[in-house]
């Protein structure tokens, strides 16, 4: 059952801290985390389905937010349903190759919400506040760089963080999460100097937090200007509209991100508290997510509402 790198032979199986659910509302538990993920991968379906389907969303606006829905599915499915797994079995197993897959994704899919509000942001900047030269700036090939480069960052900056961890050789078999991430992973090194993993990890939380609050700070302060300079009403309700659901994404995002990890620095908060703080940072944006972008994006709103129309009106 030990997890050893000798010799290059090791055993793959790991336990995995429980989440301590009582006895008599486990499957209450299981159902409600199951209907959150449901609608969660409901919500985003519809978003992503509309973005390819429908011809009014095809501008580059909701090519960039398309990655948004995708992330969000991708983080809570993550995480979700093993956990509810874990908690109706109590098996809380995990074989090693998927604890660090799921440590990958999680982590990318943090980093990668990030980058694709920040792209975002660049569009809405580009569009407010240079409206004659949108088209010639968001071309085809201009929204597939910022696409591919957000990706791109993501995948290069996690996969840097993975490998530092990776090196280190391990004899430990507990994993102290409820979930696999590059922390607890990092804790069943049994030799070895983490000096560099401990500085890596702090300047990339650094450099995202300097990069991603920094460019969507500036970009909405030359957003504000432009929209308190503009003589025309119409375009402040645009600018508002266009920009709020990014920025009520963005807050939620930090907030849950902020609240998870004050969690872990004060000792009178519990252990379970601890670890549902740390499953909210996967599980309440991807829910909350859609419903922001529903509710504020009047042309997803419009075009929801459309097709919701055209299904009734084929029905009846």
């Amino acid at each position: 059952m030990d997890v050893q790198f000798s010799n290059n032979t090791f055993s793959w199986i790991l336990q995995i801290a429980k989440f301590d659910v009582s006895p008599d509302v486990v499957y209450l538990v299981f159902l409600t985390g199951a209907l959150i993920y449901l609608f969660s991968v409901l919500c985003n379906g519809i978003i992503l389905t509309l973005i390819v389907t429908q011809r009014s969303l095809h501008k580059p606006m909701f090519y960039i937010m398309f990655s948004l829905p995708l992330a969000d599915i991708l983080g809570i499915t993550t995480i979700l349903p093993r956990l509810l797994i874990d908690i109706v079995t109590q098996s809380n197993i995990v074989y090693y190759p998927t604890c660090v897959l799921q440590g990958f994704i999680l982590h990318t899919y943090g980093t990668g919400v990030l980058l694709m509000l920040t792209a975002m942001t660049f569009d809405r900047y580009i569009a407010i506040c240079k409206p004659l030269r949108y088209h010639t700036i968001m071309t085809p090939f201009t929204v597939r760089g910022v696409i591919a480069l957000a990706w791109g960052l993501d995948f290069v900056l996690i996969t840097m963080l993975f490998v530092l961890q990776a090196r280190l050789p391990k004899c430990k078999t507990f994993i102290v999460n409820v979930y696999c991430d590059n922390m607890s992973l990092l804790q069943l090194s049994c030799a070895g100097d983490i000096t560099v993993n401990n500085i890596y990890g702090l300047l990339l939380i650094g450099f995202m937090q300097a990069f991603c609050v920094g460019t969507q700070l500036l970009s909405y302060i030359q957003i504000l200007k432009t929209c308190l300079t503009h003589s025309q009403s119409e375009a402040k309700i645009k600018a508002v509209n266009t920009c709020s659901a990014q920025i009520f994404t963005f807050l939620l995002f930090e907030i849950v991100g902020i609240t998870t990890m004050l969690s872990y620095r004060f000792q009178n908060i519990s252990p379970n508290a601890q670890k549902l703080c740390g499953i909210m940072t996967f599980t309440i944006p991807p829910v909350a997510n859609p419903i922001i972008y529903g509710m504020k994006t009047k042309d997803i709103r419009n075009t929801f509402i459309m097709v919701l129309k055209k299904i009734k009106g084929r029905l009846t």
